[in-house]
């Protein structure tokens, strides 16, 4: 009885040890996740090897995992810059970006876990400083904002092509420049649309005169014309077709031929 003690110590204490050694061995990557390997006797951080997926994994106690999201994320940021007169512009974004996964230890090694603050975030504010600073308020507030939105984003990507980082878009979710100068804009937008409606109006009434003229000089080619080819003979021979229908009429009447003006039928009918 009092060996089975004596015996029993050991054993527990190596249990204890395994379970410690498989705690610290076992890692669990998630869904949307990688692991970057550092092994501590052989080499540091694991470039020449893809990263740890997604699941279980033994690694040996001394070493460890640094684990990274692979899934696209997203980086909103509140800009203040200058547009190229000096008026100061606020410019509200958003970055979608991912680390890229096969590059995942080499971002480890020279950025580390913070890259978002040091790299992405420096980049998309330098490059919005760089747009924006090209155009005018009233460029940023009316027609541009998918020229600058498409060039912020060019300019951001150039930056971190080779930070082991992908930029998947940039979106300029809103611009919000000073009250009064908006109210300027607003002003100047308005006066413009009045003055386009104006000449809109000038050049619709002018249009419909034009046509008012073209039918009343056709009408008056059409009677000088008329006027021109109606002889006496034609006439005559109209007036003779006309009697000739209204005698067929079961009206009575009576028709004196040759007694008109002119040679013409005079008609005379009983009511």
């Amino acid at each position: 009885m009092e060996k089975l003690p004596k015996i029993g110590i050991p054993v527990i204490i190596i249990v204890i040890l395994l379970i410690i050694v498989i705690a610290k061995s076992a890692v669990t990557i998630g869904s949307g996740e990688a692991g970057v390997l550092y092994k501590t006797f052989g080499g540091g951080v694991v470039t020449d090897e893809s990263p740890l997926g997604e699941g279980f994994h033994i690694v040996a106690p001394w070493n460890k995992v640094y684990i990274y999201e692979v899934r696209q994320q997203e980086l909103f940021e509140q800009m203040k810059v200058l547009s190229s007169n000096g008026l100061e512009i606020q410019i509200d974004a958003s970055a979608w970006f991912q680390p890229v996964y096969g590059d995942l230890g080499k971002l480890h090694q020279t950025l580390g876990e913070n890259y978002l603050q040091r790299v992405i975030q420096p980049a998309i504010r330098s490059a919005a400083r760089s747009v924006v600073g090209r155009y005018t308020p009233e460029q940023l507030y009316s027609s541009k904002r998918d020229v600058i939105q498409d060039e912020i984003f060019a300019e951001t990507k150039k930056i971190l092509d080779n930070q082991f980082v992908q930029l998947n878009e940039v979106l300029v979710r809103d611009v919000t420049l000073p009250a009064t100068i908006k109210d300027a804009i607003e002003r100047k937008l308005k006066q413009e649309q009045e003055s386009l409606e104006y000449e809109f109006r000038l050049v619709t009434a002018a249009k419909e005169a034009e046509k008012v003229i073209i039918e009343a000089q056709g009408k008056a080619d059409a009677n000088r014309i008329l006027s021109a080819s109606l002889t006496d003979k034609i006439l005559q021979d109209k007036g003779i077709e006309a009697t000739l229908e209204l005698a067929k009429s079961p009206n009575a009447k009576v028709v004196v031929v040759g007694s008109g003006e002119s040679g013409l039928p005079l008609i005379l009918g009983n009511n």
